[in-house]
């Protein structure tokens, strides 16, 4: 992966960081007060206060949206935008290639086939809420696993191959999601694996926030601890070995990290497209290539815009809701040309 301007920075990291989170932070409380029921602000803030200072809020309706309804979905926007725009970073950097995104190797269409069987034939149906979660995490895995023992017999895992074993991979498992949707009896069904595969965040509750919150938090300490690795890996695997750096040994342990990582996020929201492929590409174009300056900038950026994604499919067809990657196609397909043209940096191929 070769760079115009090899690690050079456009914005200062630490000015912009801080910027983006104290976004991210007003974005959260403001996003409390959008809905099908829109709140006003202060009502949002006395719930808050109250709930932070250990007592419920004043009124009880208020109290009810705001901390067991909107509150989760808000903090899982956080998380799971965060955790697609690294896993990413991570993923371009892994196989060399712009185009990557968090679900080139079939982690999300596995996931869809575990989540098509919990919806549509009943399975799991004992774990009551995690039984949807913990099919897709199933599903995910699975295809981790095919996707990982079919790379390694074929030779290893490199750039190429991973991506020619993802993209079979998942059109294998869609075409598996697809046979069960249309032998099934219940339209009802259907529609909510449909809505399920194009992602939301409606389901959202407190109990499944803390092990995606650890997830994502281990993902980004660990990457961050790699960041001249990953430099290094960008540029190549030659250069990376005649650095010092155990390239196979890396290349795994990224192909692992990234597909727990999506793997999670994606039993707790679905599919949701173009995040962690736009994201990435921004944070570069902004602070330049250097992977302890995007990876922070991936992280905060994708929060801050998964937070506003999911406000506008809560309001723009109100009482109804869109699934979050019709947004984030309609957002990011025009970002994403946009981006084509800047061409600050070009991804150079190489199947080793």
């Amino acid at each position: 992966m070769s760079h115009d301007r090899p690690g050079g920075r456009r914005l200062p990291v630490t000015p912009l960081f801080v910027a983006l989170l104290l976004a991210t932070a007003v974005s959260a409380v403001a996003s409390l007060a959008f809905g099908s029921e829109p709140l006003s602000v202060s009502g949002v803030v006395d719930v808050l206060r109250a709930r932070l200072s250990g007592s419920k809020g004043a009124d009880p309706t208020y109290d009810t949206i705001v901390w067991e309804l909107r509150a989760p979905r808000v903090i899982m926007a956080v998380v799971v935008g965060a955790g697609l725009a690294m896993a990413g970073a991570c993923m371009q950097t892994l196989v060399r290639n712009p185009l990557a995104d968090p679900y080139l190797l079939g982690v999300s269409a596995g996931a869809g086939v575990g989540a098509t069987f919990v919806i549509v034939i009943g399975a799991f149906s004992g774990l009551g809420i995690w039984a949807l979660s913990f099919g897709a995490l199933g599903g995910a895995l699975l295809a981790t696993a095919l996707v990982f023992g079919i790379s390694m017999w074929q030779g290893g895992i490199t750039p190429l191959r991973l991506i020619l074993t993802g993209v079979v991979m998942s059109a294998a498992f869609s075409s598996v999601s697809s046979f069960l949707v249309f032998f099934s009896a219940d339209p009802r069904a259907t529609q909510s694996v449909l809505f399920w595969l194009l992602g939301s965040l409606s389901g959202s509750v407190w109990q499944q926030i803390l092990p995606s919150v650890i997830v994502v938090v281990l993902a980004i300490a660990i990457l961050l601890a790699l960041h001249s690795w990953l430099d290094a890996l960008a540029a190549g695997a030659d250069v990376a070995a005649g650095l010092g750096v155990p390239v196979r040994g890396l290349r795994i342990g990224l192909f692992v990290l990234t597909s727990v990582l999506v793997g999670v996020l994606v039993a707790v929201s679905g599919g949701i497209g173009f995040v962690g492929l736009v994201v990435p590409h921004l944070a570069r174009i902004v602070v330049g290539a250097l992977h302890r300056h995007v990876l922070p900038i991936a992280a905060v950026g994708g929060a801050l815009f998964m937070l506003w994604v999911d406000i506008a499919a809560r309001v723009v067809v109100r009482p109804q809701e869109i699934p979050l990657s019709v947004v984030t196609g309609l957002v990011g397909a025009p970002i994403f040309l946009l981006l084509l043209g800047r061409r600050h940096y070009t991804y150079s191929g190489g199947g080793e």
